[in-house]
């Protein structure tokens, strides 16, 4: 891809073990939230292409080039049954993110104070924060895509919603059931809602347990593999070798991961984070937590659809929550910017 991300003036002050967020001159507090795979949906990229042909158009195509699919394309007229496959999911978020960011960046000068993004979009976030190129981002993820669909072939998996529910108890319901079979909390999402990702026969009956404790919702997730759990660990060596073979440059904007909940200090940092990601919880109540501690806002999610803005609305309240998933989203979003 042809873009850069300038660096910004950052000055960071350390303390005992959290860092206050370090401020780019004139950027304010926004915090840049990019999603994760599960926000994709037809058409997602309308909008921009419509809107900004320039600098989202060349994003869309230059990530379709690296990963060799026409993916401006099918980011605009495909199908939901084309974009739920992981091989496709992954790189098109990842691409109409990256290309949302770059236009709010170049058109209208948007550069946030701090940014994170919900397990893909953490490759995004590191994108926006200089770790990353848009090219080694893009290869990353076609490549863990890629093994973590093979995952799902050879095992029956799934992920379910559990909401009404504190994580602990959801933990636990994990731990005391009858059914073998790997069932682990594989996102802790907001106070009340859990994701729990394993063997189909396991996570369903920790849905089903979950409904008897009195869960307001369970939710089995439409997804083809079961993601931040266990039954990933087996490709860690190989997609570490891939993150082996890429450079991870120190962050030049303050970076929230959502496999710790805390800020990452270096490049070397976001390349072991990434492994851990793979069967590892996202733990975005952490993000959400850290970041209202650190005095940000508003929330500005940015990438396709309003998964976070949601998350986020529901942790912080009162905070300004502002999503770019259509032309009026983006609009308020800019009147927030400027007003």
């Amino acid at each position: 891809m042809s873009f850069t991300i300038p660096p910004p003036d950052v000055r960071e002050e350390e303390t005992a073990r959290h860092t206050r967020v370090a401020q780019p001159a004139g950027a304010g507090t926004a915090f840049a939230m990019f999603p994760g795979q599960g926000s994709q949906r037809p058409g997602m990229a309308q909008h921009l292409l419509a809107r900004y042909p320039d600098s989202a158009g060349r994003v869309l195509q230059d990530a379709g080039r690296t990963l060799g699919a026409p993916l401006a394309e099918i980011c605009v007229s495909g199908t939901a049954e084309e974009l739920a496959r992981t091989e496709i999911t992954q790189p098109a978020v990842l691409a109409v993110s990256l290309a949302t960011y770059e236009a709010l960046r170049r058109e209208h000068g948007f550069t946030p104070a701090a940014v994170a993004g919900h397990s893909l979009g953490e490759y995004t976030a590191l994108v926006a924060a200089g770790v990353l190129t848009p090219e080694d981002a893009v290869r990353l993820v076609l490549r863990r895509s890629t093994l973590m669909a093979a995952v799902g072939r050879r095992v029956s998996g799934g992920m379910t919603a559990v909401v009404g529910l504190s994580s602990a108890e959801v933990a636990a319901l994990c731990d005391l059931r009858d059914t073998p079979g790997v069932a682990e909390v594989a996102n802790y999402n907001e106070e009340r809602q859990t994701v729990v990702s394993g063997e189909l026969a396991a996570v369903t009956e920790v849905g089903r347990r979950a409904t008897e404790a009195g869960a307001e919702r369970v939710v089995p997730l439409s997804v083809s593999a079961p993601f931040h759990c266990s039954l990933m660990r087996e490709i860690e060596p190989e997609f570490a070798a891939e993150l082996d073979r890429v450079s991870f440059r120190d962050p030049r904007l303050p970076v929230l991961s959502s496999v710790t909940g805390t800020w990452v200090r270096s490049g070397d940092e976001a390349r072991r984070l990434l492994r851990r990601q793979l069967a590892g919880p996202v733990r975005w109540l952490d993000v959400l937590h850290a970041a209202r501690d650190a005095g940000l806002g508003p929330y500005v999610e940015t990438g396709p659809g309003r998964v976070l803005s949601g998350f986020a609305r529901r942790t912080v309240p009162g905070a300004t929550v502002r999503s770019t998933n259509d032309p009026r989203y983006v609009s308020a979003l800019l009147s927030t910017l400027t007003g």
